[in-house]
């Protein structure tokens, strides 16, 4: 069978084809656009004219590259922004003419189980697992073996993080203490709703984690290779989480792994990762390339 999954963050939309036989997943395509779909979500309830069509035009590309590559099942799931969004109606109508399909608005526990099914597939570092998926809108923390545990999701992402306080550029000490606090705050309260403590094993989904792993690693350029199942020490995180905020987001966005689109959100996304690390009492890190895009790829399999 060929798959096209497609997931809709509040920052980013993404997409991955691939051939599903038996127990083995092969990529045929795999896609990522910032198209910023929950700018002003936060503060507005509202998902932007303007966002939506940037959305439109990215999944106009994707439907042309379906069509063209013979996919015989598509599944694409909605998180964060638009589970937020007041007219989350026009969004739906507006997939649904580009993609034939309605977008799913999936619950944060969902997304959860989805990143979850997809970050541990071939993972050999020893369970459970504490999995952590920090997207635009909200981050996803997830527990269990080869199987989920238990599943929560909380209101903090690099997009909602930095328009809520980190306003300046770069961020003044006044912006990035109360930016720790509400990170802190949802971190605890994740972590007493699901045994992360407990974990063996923290990895880390999404673009946030991926990039600091690869300012991490000293990497010449983003290479994907390179950082999947990369493992990098809380001391690293946190070298790298001071150097974003201390820099500008032109100074961020001549960095040579750091994708344009996330710039001015990456040290939100950084932070959040830290106090993770932190919080949670793990000395490591294990980055992973393969998060829900492909638990939605193998739920079509299932």
């Amino acid at each position: 069978m060929r798959a096209a999954a497609i997931d809709c963050g509040t920052n980013s939309i993404r997409l991955l084809i691939a051939d599903v036989v038996g127990d083995s997943l092969t990529d045929v395509a795999r896609r990522m656009e910032i198209v910023r779909l929950g700018e002003g979500v936060d503060r507005t309830g509202r998902l932007a004219p303007e966002a939506i069509a940037r959305t439109r035009t990215a999944l106009l590309g994707y439907a042309a590259e379906i069509a063209e590559l013979g996919v015989t099942r598509v599944r694409m799931c909605a998180t964060s922004a638009s589970r937020d969004a007041s007219n989350a109606a026009d969004f739906r109508e507006m997939v649904r003419s580009v993609l034939g399909v309605d977008p799913e608005v999936i619950t944060g526990e969902e997304e959860a189980r989805l990143s979850f099914t997809g970050a541990v597939r071939g993972l050999a570092a020893p369970a459970p697992y504490l999995v952590v998926d920090i997207g635009g809108g909200s981050t996803e923390f997830v527990t269990g073996d080869r199987t989920v545990e238990a599943a929560i999701s909380v209101d903090i992402g690099c997009v909602r993080m930095t328009e809520r306080h980190l306003r300046s550029d770069p961020p003044t000490a006044t912006e990035i203490a109360a930016a720790e606090r509400d990170i802190a705050d949802a971190v605890d309260a994740a972590l007493a709703a699901v045994p992360g403590r407990a974990a063996a094993t923290l990895v880390g989904l999404a673009g946030s984690v991926t990039t600091v792993t690869a300012l991490a690693l000293g990497l010449p350029g983003y290479a994907a290779s390179r950082i999947h199942h990369a493992r990098v020490s809380q001391e690293q995180v946190a070298k790298v989480t001071a150097e974003l905020l201390a820099a500008t987001v032109a100074q961020r966005r001549a960095l040579p792994v750091m994708h344009p689109g996330r710039a001015d959100v990456i040290a939100a996304g950084a932070l959040i990762l830290r106090t993770v690390m932190e919080h949670a009492g793990a000395s490591t890190v294990v980055a992973s390339e393969h998060d829900i895009l492909d638990g939605i790829a193998w739920s079509l399999a299932s």
